[in-house]
């Protein structure tokens, strides 16, 4: 292109010469009468250096790199890699820990081939504060484009020569976690990690052994013995970690064939409370890494992965200091950039009550379920347990029962989901309360319209459907008995309220029919569900929740099946707690909470919790009465409750549910409220019990309901559950997790 334009310069300047007059000739060698006409010459316009410039931050902004390499000189790109001009500009920023930064044109100077462009840019670090240079880049014309000609000083210009930045870290320790009354969940401690070397145990004290383990993890020592038996000789078996206030005595003791290694940790008390919602922390992955070194963090740090650990990891974390200093080649310090002190993380205190917490998850920790627990009247979370849960210390990689990770994450149980509030599941017949509701608000049901509950319902043409009651006769039949007792023979005529506390499916079959079919109303109940805050996020903040669905109906047997909540619609336990309690407290949706306070380590505490309504049932307050009244007759003497009720001290109400599933046993539900505090003092709770492909709910969903009331008001289960065993301790088959050979 140089070549082109001198070549172009040159012809005009002969074509001019021509043009003149011969002076020893007399005349020009063009003479004519008409006059000379004007040369024309191609000027090519020079393209915008300042735009250049503003495009290659615009890229920066963007973390483009390979754009911005692309506007480089040829002569920049020859001695300079992609790779090479990425990770300068990248560490800087990072070491600098620059959240932003901004540009602005200064000056520019520019000839045909060259150019030189002022600009003032200045960073906004976390840790050095905000700084600014003015800084001239050089960029050369090529082939008619403005390209960077590269320095490290365009950087800052005290990175010129092969100068470094280095940020000295001062991290301040991460917060702890408490439950409301102040009950540590998580902290930073010296922990001891324990298990059993399966080739060293004294078989003399293996009472003694399998006790102490027992009562420090939370194991029924049956079940240890069973993992002993198991495995066999030659493997080391984890069990669980504690502090060495927690081990004293297991310590003292030390059976032969404990294995006992200290280490620092993160450390979860009891193996994990409320693991799912309280979350986990590990190391800042490679694919984090960028964003948190531009939050001021080494990159060293543990960082909150889900869960609580990860919503409040800003308060957790505290703020970090640091010092960032220029240094040559050889590491000697030339400037000073910036400092900060660091300030001390804060503490969260939960809404969690840790004995409800351990008692609920202990009711499903065999199997796959969740219990929410709920106060009645403010939306705090007193208990939210998701079965299986799993052991938030094996994410420490310094935990030597790290070894059970790898198991944790590829079981097909998912015990890392939060079933609580990311299980999405058919309600059964809890969802009956939302029909009954579209039913009363319609005013085409009374509390008392009565209703034939029998074996069959034939409203639907085509279709044949059959009351559970019917089910249980047939099984009845083949165990050689008659179908006589009131879960094998159908409800008879039944008022709305019988039919609930009946759980006539047949009644609500033909609700949801009638208003689809006869009074063309065929989404009530659809709506009367949204109204309940299904299909939707109840709003909970702190943790992930799913929002369910509800659908309307686009025939009638969609309208019936949703009227006894089967169907495409899905809930949350979540959900289904938040509703109940409203249905309890008179109408009001409450915003679910699970954090208490957040409580620096001076001054007031921040983001006290404060109860807060974010809707309304859609029910006239009589109507409402009506369904609570037929929720205590659920766990009246004649009520589908009643076995697993009968002899509570205390007076409660709730719905049961037998969820069908496309994939196995139908889903036990039971939902339910207390009604006690004129007599207790303590707060009316709200109780939502899943367990899956169990059974029905009034055999599974009432027991652990009942456990959780007897938890709240006497503090801990009072009786043996016959059917499956006592709560935390189920019927169990071991089979070897796949520990370590010790050679």
């Amino acid at each position: 292109m140089k070549s082109l334009r001198w070549k172009q310069i040159i012809l005009v300047a002969l074509l001019l010469a021509a043009c003149t007059s011969n002076t020893q000739g007399g005349t020009s060698i063009f003479a004519t009468d008409a006059p000379l006409p004007t040369p024309i010459v191609t000027v090519i316009p020079a393209p915008n250096a300042e735009a250049a410039v503003t495009a290659f931050f615009d890229a920066l902004k963007a973390d483009n790199y390979e754009e911005m390499y692309a506007m480089l000189s040829e002569s920049s790109r020859a001695t300079l890699t992609l790779e090479d001009f990425s990770k300068r500009w990248n560490d800087a920023l990072n070491t600098m820990s620059a959240s932003s930064f901004e540009v602005s044109i200064l000056s520019s100077t520019i000839s045909p081939f060259n150019a030189e462009v002022g600009y003032s840019i200045t960073y906004k670090t976390v840790l050095a504060g905000d700084f600014q240079r003015d800084i001239v880049m050089r960029l050369a014309n090529e082939e008619n484009g403005w390209k960077v000609l590269w320095d490290d000083a365009l950087i800052l210009p005290e990175l010129a020569g092969g100068n470094n930045l280095v940020m000295e870290y001062n991290i301040p320790a991460r917060g702890d976690i408490y439950d409301r009354a102040g009950l540590p969940i998580v902290t930073q401690s010296a922990a001891f990690a324990f298990g059993i070397q399966t080739g060293s145990i004294d078989y003399d004290m293996i009472s003694a052994l399998t006790g102490e383990l027992g009562r420090l993890c939370g194991l029924d020592p049956l079940f240890i013995q069973d993992q002993i038996d198991a495995y066999g000789p030659g493997y080391y078996i984890p069990m669980c970690e504690g502090t060495r206030e927690e081990a004293q005595r297991l310590l003292s003791i030390n059976p032969g064939g404990l294995v006992v290694s200290e280490y620092e940790s993160r450390y979860y008390f009891r193996g994990g409370l409320a693991p799912q919602a309280v979350g986990y922390t590990q190391l800042i992955s490679p694919e984090q890494l960028n964003e948190y070194r531009r939050k001021g963090y080494s990159g060293s740090e543990r960082i909150g992965q889900t869960g609580v650990e990860q919503w409040a990891e800003d308060y957790l974390a505290g703020q970090h200091g640091g010092t960032l200093r220029v240094v040559s080649p050889t590491g000697q310090i030339i400037s000073t950039l910036g400092q900060s002190a660091p300030k001390p993380a804060d503490s969260i205190y939960l809404t969690i009550d840790s004995n409800m917490q351990y008692y609920a998850q202990s009711a499903v920790e065999f199997f796959r379920g969740a219990v929410v627990v709920m106060e009645m009247d403010t939306g705090r979370i007193l208990a939210m347990a998701s079965g299986p849960d799993f052991d938030p210390n094996y994410f420490d990689a310094e935990n030597p029962n790290n070894l059970g990770l790898g198991d944790l994450q590829n079981d097909s149980r998912s015990p890392t989901l939060n079933r609580a509030t990311q299980g999405q599941y058919p309600l059964g017949s809890v969802f009956k309360l939302i029909t009954a509701a579209a039913g009363l608000e319609s005013g085409l049901y009374l509390k008392d319209t009565p209703y034939n509950c029998q074996y069959e319902f034939t409203e639907v043409q085509g279709f044949v459907l059959t009351d559970w009651t019917y089910t249980n006769c047939q099984d009845a039949i083949a165990r050689g008995e008659a179908c006589n007792t009131a879960r094998t023979r159908p409800g008879g005529l039944l008022t709305l309220q019988e039919g609930l506390m009946r759980s006539c499916n047949p009644y609500f079959w033909h609700i949801g029919n009638d208003l689809y079919t006869n009074w063309q109303r065929p989404n009530d109940i659809a709506n009367m569900a949204r109204g309940f805050g299904l299909g939707a996020p109840t709003g909970i903040q702190q943790i992930p929740e799913s929002a369910g669905q509800i659908s309307n109906p686009a025939t009638q047997i969609d309208a019936v099946n949703q009227a006894i909540g089967q169907g495409d619609m899905l809930v949350t336990p979540l959900q289904v707690a938040r509703f109940i309690a409203a249905i309890a407290n008179g109408g009001t949706l409450y915003r679910p909470q699970i954090v208490e306070k957040i409580q620096p380590v001076e001054g007031a505490a921040e983001l006290v919790f404060k109860p807060e309504a974010n809707g309304t049932l859609p029910v006239r307050s009589e109507n409402l009465d009506i369904i609570r009244e037929a929720m205590f007759m659920v766990t009246g003497p004649n009520g589908t409750a009643r076995a697993d009720i009968r002899g509570l001290q205390f007076n409660v109400a709730g719905k049961t549910g037998t969820a069908e599933s496309s994939n196995g046993l139908p889903h036990a539900w039971f939902a339910g409220f207390t009604d006690n505090e004129e007599n207790t003092g303590l707060p009316d709770i709200a109780i939502a019990v899943i367990v899956e492909n169990i059974g029905q709910g009034s055999e599974y969903g009432v027991p652990i309901f009942r456990a959780m009331v007897e938890t709240y008001y006497y503090g801990a289960p009072q009786r043996q559950y016959y059917d499956w065993g006592q709560i935390g301790y189920p019927p169990y088959t071991p089979t070897p997790p796949g520990g370590g050979i010790i050679p």
